[in-house]
């Protein structure tokens, strides 16, 4: 997964993507798409390059998390 700067993530592989209730997009044999990010695309979860007209701006660089917080 690639999180493109202004952009959306990228994902390539082999992969499936589910909705709440588990049910499998249909991806017609896809092994690359790009999520959207922005909240725009009229096509959620899959970007249409809305982002660009919608001005999406956020620049991303790489960075650890901190340690998940124990479970209680």
């Amino acid at each position: 997964i690639m999180v493109r700067n202004d952009g959306p993530l990228h994902v390539e592989g082999d992969f499936e993507i589910v909705d709440m209730q588990g049910q499998v997009y249909g991806l017609a044999g896809r092994n690359a798409i790009s999520l959207c990010r922005c909240g725009h695309s009229a096509n959620t979860p899959f970007c249409d390059g809305a982002h660009k007209s919608a001005g999406f701006q956020d620049q991303q660089q790489a960075r650890a998390l901190p340690p998940p917080k124990p479970e209680v």
